[in-house]
């Protein structure tokens, strides 16, 4: 079963939480006694794989000055 915690107190105990959620436990994180979202372990990423991205060409525009204009729209 699904524990319950209070937006802050989980705040104050987010260690804690981790530590149970990435054993197994579900907690629940919510306000005024409504849950809100759910803590779980994230699944395990799949593992990189070399060469994607072999053959990707990047233009040589791509690396031109931006125009005065655009770059002053950064500042």
């Amino acid at each position: 079963m699904s524990e319950l915690v209070n937006l802050y107190d989980a705040k104050t105990q987010l260690s804690r939480l981790i530590d149970r959620a990435t054993s197994g436990e579900e907690i629940l994180i919510g306000r005024a006694g409504k849950p809100l979202v759910r803590l779980v372990p994230v699944e395990d990423a799949l593992p990189r794989e070399p060469g994607l991205l072999k053959g990707l060409v990047i233009p040589d525009a791509f690396f031109d000055p931006l125009p005065d204009d655009e770059l002053a729209e950064w500042e």
